[in-house]
Protein backbone atom coordinates (compact mmCIF):
# COMPACT_ATOMS: atom_id res chain seq x y z
CA UNK A 1 0.00 0.00 0.00
CA UNK A 2 1.55 3.25 -1.09
CA UNK A 3 -0.05 5.98 1.02
CA UNK A 4 1.06 9.58 1.38
CA UNK A 5 3.05 10.52 4.49
CA UNK A 6 0.21 12.56 5.98
CA UNK A 7 -3.51 11.96 6.02
CA UNK A 8 -4.15 15.50 4.77
CA UNK A 9 -2.18 14.72 1.59
CA UNK A 10 -4.82 12.23 0.44
CA UNK A 11 -6.77 13.26 -2.61
CA UNK A 12 -10.21 14.28 -1.30
CA UNK A 13 -9.13 13.49 2.27
CA UNK A 14 -12.33 15.01 3.73
CA UNK A 15 -14.50 12.57 1.76
CA UNK A 16 -12.20 9.65 2.61
CA UNK A 17 -12.52 10.66 6.28
CA UNK A 18 -16.31 10.62 6.02
CA UNK A 19 -16.22 7.02 4.79
CA UNK A 20 -13.67 6.03 7.43
CA UNK A 21 -16.09 7.37 10.04
CA UNK A 22 -19.10 5.56 8.61
CA UNK A 23 -17.25 2.25 8.23
CA UNK A 24 -15.73 2.64 11.70
CA UNK A 25 -19.19 3.19 13.19
CA UNK A 26 -20.58 0.14 11.38
CA UNK A 27 -17.55 -1.94 12.44
CA UNK A 28 -18.14 -0.94 16.05
CA UNK A 29 -21.77 -1.96 15.81
CA UNK A 30 -20.82 -5.35 14.37
CA UNK A 31 -18.15 -5.88 17.03
CA UNK A 32 -20.51 -5.08 19.89
CA UNK A 33 -23.29 -7.20 18.41
CA UNK A 34 -21.00 -10.23 18.16
CA UNK A 35 -19.25 -9.59 21.48
CA UNK A 36 -22.44 -9.30 23.54
CA UNK A 37 -23.97 -12.29 21.78
CA UNK A 38 -20.96 -14.38 22.81
CA UNK A 39 -20.64 -12.87 26.30
CA UNK A 40 -24.31 -12.83 27.31
CA UNK A 41 -25.77 -15.49 25.03
CA UNK A 42 -28.38 -13.31 23.37
CA UNK A 43 -28.54 -10.43 20.89
CA UNK A 44 -28.57 -6.87 22.20
CA UNK A 45 -29.08 -3.75 20.08
CA UNK A 46 -26.11 -1.60 21.06
CA UNK A 47 -25.58 2.10 20.49
CA UNK A 48 -27.79 5.15 20.64
CA UNK A 49 -28.86 5.30 17.01
CA UNK A 50 -31.53 3.46 15.09
CA UNK A 51 -29.19 2.23 12.35
CA UNK A 52 -26.35 -0.29 12.47
CA UNK A 53 -23.66 2.11 13.64
CA UNK A 54 -22.25 3.49 16.86
CA UNK A 55 -21.03 7.11 16.67
CA UNK A 56 -18.07 6.83 19.04
CA UNK A 57 -16.51 4.15 16.84
CA UNK A 58 -16.83 6.40 13.79
CA UNK A 59 -15.20 9.30 15.60
CA UNK A 60 -12.54 6.95 16.95
CA UNK A 61 -11.77 5.59 13.48
CA UNK A 62 -11.27 9.09 12.07
CA UNK A 63 -9.21 10.13 15.09
CA UNK A 64 -7.14 6.96 14.77
CA UNK A 65 -6.54 7.45 11.04
CA UNK A 66 -5.45 11.06 11.45
CA UNK A 67 -3.33 10.58 14.56
CA UNK A 68 -1.34 7.47 13.59
CA UNK A 69 -1.28 7.88 9.79
CA UNK A 70 2.45 8.59 9.51
CA UNK A 71 3.21 5.13 10.93
CA UNK A 72 1.10 3.30 8.31
CA UNK A 73 4.10 1.33 7.04
CA UNK A 74 4.70 -0.28 10.43
CA UNK A 75 1.94 -2.77 11.44
CA UNK A 76 3.20 -3.13 15.03
CA UNK A 77 3.27 0.65 15.47
CA UNK A 78 -0.25 0.88 14.04
CA UNK A 79 -1.50 -1.71 16.53
CA UNK A 80 0.26 -0.16 19.56
CA UNK A 81 -0.58 3.44 18.72
CA UNK A 82 -4.20 2.54 17.96
CA UNK A 83 -4.29 0.73 21.32
CA UNK A 84 -3.05 3.78 23.23
CA UNK A 85 -4.66 6.58 21.21
CA UNK A 86 -8.14 5.08 21.29
CA UNK A 87 -7.73 4.03 24.92
CA UNK A 88 -6.99 7.63 25.85
CA UNK A 89 -9.89 8.84 23.69
CA UNK A 90 -12.30 6.34 25.26
CA UNK A 91 -11.19 7.29 28.77
CA UNK A 92 -11.47 11.04 28.11
CA UNK A 93 -14.88 10.82 26.42
CA UNK A 94 -16.25 8.57 29.18
CA UNK A 95 -14.82 10.84 31.89
CA UNK A 96 -16.17 14.04 30.30
CA UNK A 97 -19.61 12.53 29.69
CA UNK A 98 -19.83 11.39 33.30
CA UNK A 99 -18.49 14.55 34.93
CA UNK A 100 -19.93 17.21 32.61
CA UNK A 101 -23.30 15.65 31.71
CA UNK A 102 -24.78 14.77 35.08
CA UNK A 103 -23.42 11.24 35.40
CA UNK A 104 -24.11 10.20 31.80
CA UNK A 105 -22.52 6.85 30.93
CA UNK A 106 -22.87 5.46 27.43
CA UNK A 107 -20.74 2.50 28.55
CA UNK A 108 -19.62 1.25 31.94
CA UNK A 109 -16.95 -1.41 32.18
CA UNK A 110 -17.88 -2.07 35.80
CA UNK A 111 -20.98 -3.84 34.45
CA UNK A 112 -19.34 -5.41 31.37
CA UNK A 113 -18.11 -8.96 30.95
CA UNK A 114 -14.37 -9.53 30.51
CA UNK A 115 -13.55 -6.12 31.98
CA UNK A 116 -10.01 -6.82 33.22
CA UNK A 117 -7.81 -3.74 33.49
CA UNK A 118 -10.91 -1.61 34.14
CA UNK A 119 -10.14 2.05 34.89
CA UNK A 120 -13.10 3.88 36.42
CA UNK A 121 -15.55 2.03 34.20
CA UNK A 122 -14.36 4.21 31.31
CA UNK A 123 -11.82 1.88 29.68
CA UNK A 124 -10.51 -1.67 30.02
CA UNK A 125 -7.79 -3.79 28.42
CA UNK A 126 -10.26 -5.78 26.33
CA UNK A 127 -11.65 -2.66 24.72
CA UNK A 128 -8.29 -1.09 23.89
CA UNK A 129 -6.97 -4.44 22.67
CA UNK A 130 -9.88 -4.65 20.25
CA UNK A 131 -9.22 -1.03 19.22
CA UNK A 132 -5.61 -1.96 18.47
CA UNK A 133 -6.85 -4.75 16.22
CA UNK A 134 -9.36 -2.33 14.65
CA UNK A 135 -6.52 0.09 13.91
CA UNK A 136 -4.68 -2.68 12.10
CA UNK A 137 -7.83 -3.62 10.14
CA UNK A 138 -8.49 0.04 9.38
CA UNK A 139 -5.07 0.65 7.84
CA UNK A 140 -4.65 -2.68 6.09
CA UNK A 141 -8.26 -3.42 5.12
CA UNK A 142 -10.75 -0.56 5.22
CA UNK A 143 -8.62 2.36 4.03
CA UNK A 144 -7.17 0.46 1.03
CA UNK A 145 -10.71 -0.55 -0.02
CA UNK A 146 -11.94 3.05 0.32
CA UNK A 147 -8.99 4.29 -1.74
CA UNK A 148 -9.60 1.60 -4.38
CA UNK A 149 -13.25 2.67 -4.64
CA UNK A 150 -12.16 6.30 -4.81
CA UNK A 151 -9.75 5.49 -7.64
CA UNK A 152 -12.36 3.58 -9.68
CA UNK A 153 -15.22 6.06 -9.33
CA UNK A 154 -15.49 9.48 -10.90
CA UNK A 155 -14.61 12.15 -8.33
CA UNK A 156 -18.17 13.50 -8.13
CA UNK A 157 -19.66 10.03 -7.63
CA UNK A 158 -17.19 9.28 -4.82
CA UNK A 159 -18.03 12.57 -3.12
CA UNK A 160 -21.78 11.98 -3.45
CA UNK A 161 -21.50 8.48 -1.97
CA UNK A 162 -19.33 9.73 0.91
CA UNK A 163 -21.65 12.62 1.71
CA UNK A 164 -24.81 10.51 1.35
CA UNK A 165 -23.62 7.81 3.77
CA UNK A 166 -22.36 10.42 6.24
CA UNK A 167 -25.65 12.33 5.96
CA UNK A 168 -27.65 9.18 6.75
CA UNK A 169 -25.46 8.63 9.78
CA UNK A 170 -25.81 12.23 11.02
CA UNK A 171 -29.59 12.24 10.37
CA UNK A 172 -29.89 9.06 12.44
CA UNK A 173 -28.03 10.72 15.33
CA UNK A 174 -30.22 13.82 15.08
CA UNK A 175 -33.40 11.74 14.88
CA UNK A 176 -32.39 9.82 17.98
CA UNK A 177 -31.69 13.05 19.86
CA UNK A 178 -35.08 14.45 18.87
CA UNK A 179 -37.03 11.31 19.76
CA UNK A 180 -35.18 10.54 22.98
CA UNK A 181 -34.46 14.07 24.14
CA UNK A 182 -31.12 15.79 24.33
CA UNK A 183 -30.76 14.95 28.03
CA UNK A 184 -30.71 11.18 27.47
CA UNK A 185 -27.42 10.90 25.67
CA UNK A 186 -25.77 11.49 22.37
Amino acid sequence: MNLPKRFSELDDFFFVALLIGVFGAIGGFLYETVFYRLAWGYFVKRGTTFGPWIPIYGAGAIFMAVSVWRFHKNPLAIFLLSFFVTGILEFLVGFVLFHCFDGLRLWDYYTEPWNFGNIGGYVCLRSVGVFGIFGFLLFYGVIPVILMIQKKLPRTAFRIISCSLAALFVCDIILHMITHGLNHGI
